[in-house]
């Protein structure tokens, strides 16, 4: 199987495309409420790891702040 390498020139644009992403399955996930009002556990869940995933990358590759 071939290497997927992506080129420097494109790697903001990925960035970009990944928060929105993230930020959009975060927010559904997290703000996404049952006709009674409750919160649903796995959405909850997989809410805060795209919120996770969305800091991380935010802080790491877009604005260099942490490193790994």
């Amino acid at each position: 199987m071939p290497e997927l390498t992506i080129p420097e020139s494109y790697r903001p644009l990925v960035d970009v495309m990944f928060l929105v992403v993230t930020g959009a399955v975060a927010w559904h996930g997290i703000r996404s409420r049952d006709a009674a009002g409750e919160a649903d556990p796995v959405r909850l869940l997989f809410g805060s790891i795209a919120a996770l995933f969305f800091v991380v990358v935010l802080l790491r590759d877009v604005l260099g702040v942490i490193g790994f």
